[in-house]
């Protein structure tokens, strides 16, 4: 792929499905489509400010209830609660409060911690235990990373916007930045909220738990990253309050630290895939490749689809998909839609 003068194209496959909706394009060479949207792919600074409204709207619709997601860890955390603390007494270790155990219990074995200060010592508890850690799992899983996920968004437009406080930076130069480094800013809140993190929880467990800044950077560690060897945990009532909260934010934040490094990682292997792709030399096999329609040119259309096929951004799998769409909707066989053709396809 690092050869610029590479003689074959990549697509060498089958072209026989695509011929067909070529056929059904129109055949005029065109500059750009008459439907298709502007190039300016990036509203004007009166369409942001009169559309600010929607935008949000939509972005509400796109990202997850947060009502539900509350409720499904209130009802999660408080049944756990409930029902560790009904069964107390065989659970063994260092004990608080009851009512704060059986959350910090849940909160642990939740995260998978599984510091070993309080352990199920009966077959119900450890029956309950495995019940509740794979549950817990696929909360976090499911809606809570989500959830995170939208946050660390809305603090993504924050952090742009401070980034560019002494510069004359519209909200249509905000949302472009936005869209060009997206991954990249959510990796900086993330990292900023884990030194944060990690700050507030190593200045508690010196001051409350009374550990060396050593062991308290080290239980730190190995709290976050779930290790929980045990040996350093939150002993204390009040210790064990600040980690119900603690320990849930510090465990999804570094989790998505993590997931954020991989899809940045994986932007920039398609952003290279991309220049390649633009700046390779294109060949005669290339045009024979892109040719759909077998009548020796290659209108913008068949470019257009060639090379989003070389990028990865659609597979043929998407182009069938799309063309079976067009076949039921293009009622007359015209090769062309018309709001004729709309009207009696909704009728049929």
């Amino acid at each position: 792929m690092t050869n610029n003068n590479v003689k074959e194209p990549l697509l060498s496959g089958s072209l026989n499905e695509t011929q067909k909706a070529k056929r059904l394009l129109n055949k005029r060479r065109l500059n750009r489509s008459r439907s298709a949207p502007s190039t300016d792919l990036v509203p004007s600074e009166t369409q942001c400010k009169e559309t600010t409204h929607p935008t949000t709207s939509i972005f509400q619709n796109l990202h997850p209830n947060y009502k539900r997601v509350a409720i499904y860890l209130a009802v999660y955390l408080g049944v756990g609660a409930l029902i560790f603390f009904l069964v107390r007494d065989q659970i063994k270790g260092t004990k608080t409060d009851g009512i704060l155990d059986a959350l910090y219990f849940t909160i642990v074995t939740m995260t998978t911690v599984g510091y070993g200060d309080l352990v199920p010592d009966s077959h119900l508890t450890k029956l309950l235990a495995c019940a509740f850690v794979f549950s817990g799992m696929a909360l976090i899983g499911l809606t809570v990373s989500k959830a995170a996920d939208y946050l660390v968004e809305k603090q993504e437009l924050l952090l742009v916007k401070a980034m560019h406080v002494h510069q004359k930076v519209g909200s249509t130069g905000i949302l472009r930045e936005l869209e060009t480094n997206k991954t990249r800013y959510k990796l900086f809140v993330v990292f900023f909220l884990l030194l944060v993190l990690f700050t507030a929880g190593t200045i508690f467990l010196v001051t409350v738990e009374k550990l060396d800044v050593i062991d308290a950077f080290y239980c730190v560690c190995s709290t976050i990253t779930t290790l929980g060897y045990g040996d350093k945990s939150f002993s204390t009532q009040a210790g064990r309050i600040f980690a119900v909260f603690w320990i849930l934010t510090g465990t999804i934040t570094l989790a998505q630290f993590f997931l954020y490094i991989a899809e940045l990682n994986t932007e920039i292997r398609q952003k290279e895939l991309v220049k390649w792709v633009l700046t390779r030399k294109v060949t005669n096999l290339d045009l024979e490749a892109a040719d759909l329609d077998e009548d020796g040119t290659v209108g913008a259309a068949e470019f257009v689809i060639y090379k989003l096929k070389e990028m990865g951004k659609i597979s043929q799998e998407d182009i069938s998909l799309v063309m079976q769409e067009f076949e039921q909707l293009d009622v007359d066989d015209s090769g062309t839609l018309s709001p004729s053709d709309i009207t009696l396809a909704q009728s049929t």
